[in-house]
């Protein structure tokens, strides 16, 4: 068994569909069937059922899943490590953030990895899934929510981030030292749509306290709502780091929320057994620095 018959397994896994896996791999499809047959008849059980058209994978092919990836991430950890060694600064360093206003916030720490690392390349992804992509190996760090604690994973708190209103400066509410959320409910708010991490975690909180926060407008990027705030639409509540890293915006007051608030508290994670390349640890630590110095602790964690 090698590693590209693992590869060919893995395209036929992820298509259930031997035809569209063979055209991603630049195979044919008789060649790709050649290659399932090889290794299941190397394992002594099937792979995947046949069922007419529709291919469906056994137990023996989830299992092969889970550990294919982790074969196929050794070797792409060994090549790396190589590599280098050889070149010292080449490659790619893959990076998952949650999206809208933290991909937004963290762009001057991608300049300046660019910077150091010219002929490295920085792929960001924006996705709510942090933690499944860290662990599917699609991405090399994440940050994300703070999940469960997984021993497949190194886990690095980063701190808890409370959210704020921002209005207009020239709105009646600019003046305000602190506000509640129920206060909102007859103020038009301009927010990101529903199912949008940042919208959901107000829209919890709301919810237990007994109502609903309804939109004038929604916007599905962190420059837009700002935009929009900034044109007087209406307010956002939005996590308070946001406007420290827009400081050109005298047009927009920051207001504490007060009671009930909605907070996030984010990590840093990666897989726990990997290689991790000098570029990667740099940035590792840059991101901890950041967070370290622009969001707050959890009271709870002394």
């Amino acid at each position: 068994m090698d590693t590209r018959n693992i590869q060919y397994f893995m395209a036929v896994y992820e298509h259930l569909h031997f035809t569209k896996a063979a055209d991603e791999l630049g195979i044919s499809q008789p060649t790709l069937s050649q290659q399932i047959r090889i290794l299941e008849a190397e394992f002594g059980m099937p792979l995947f059922d046949r069922i007419g058209k529709k291919v469906v994978a056994t137990e023996a092919g989830r299992l092969l899943r889970e550990y294919g990836t982790k074969m196929l991430q050794a070797e792409r950890d060994a090549k790396n490590a190589i590599k280098e060694l050889q070149s010292g600064k080449q490659g790619t360093v893959r990076l998952a953030v949650l999206p809208s206003d933290l991909d937004f916030q963290l762009v001057p720490l991608f300049v300046q990895f660019k910077s150091t690392y010219p002929d490295i390349q920085l792929q960001a992804f924006s996705t709510i899934f942090v933690q499944d992509e860290v662990l599917n190996h699609k991405v090399d760090l994440g940050i994300g929510l703070r999940g469960q604690v997984d021993k497949r994973l190194t886990q690095i708190p980063l701190g808890c981030e409370p959210y704020h209103l921002f209005v207009n400066s020239a709105s009646e509410l600019a003046d305000r030292k602190e506000i509640t959320l129920e206060e909102l409910k007859e103020h038009a708010l301009v927010m990101y749509p529903k199912g949008y991490l940042g919208r959901d975690l107000v829209d919890d909180v709301c919810r237990q306290e007994g109502f609903e926060l309804t939109t004038v407008m929604e916007a599905s990027s962190a420059t837009s709502l700002l935009q929009l705030v900034s044109a007087g639409v209406g307010a956002t509540i939005q996590p308070a780091g946001l406007l420290r890293q827009n400081p050109e915006r005298p047009e927009i007051a920051s207001i504490p929320i007060t009671g009930p608030t909605p907070v996030r508290y984010l990590e840093l994670m990666y897989y726990a057994d990997r290689y991790i390349s000098g570029s990667q640890r740099q940035l590792t630590n840059w991101l901890i620095d950041y967070f370290n110095a622009n969001i707050g602790q959890n009271p709870h964690d002394g």
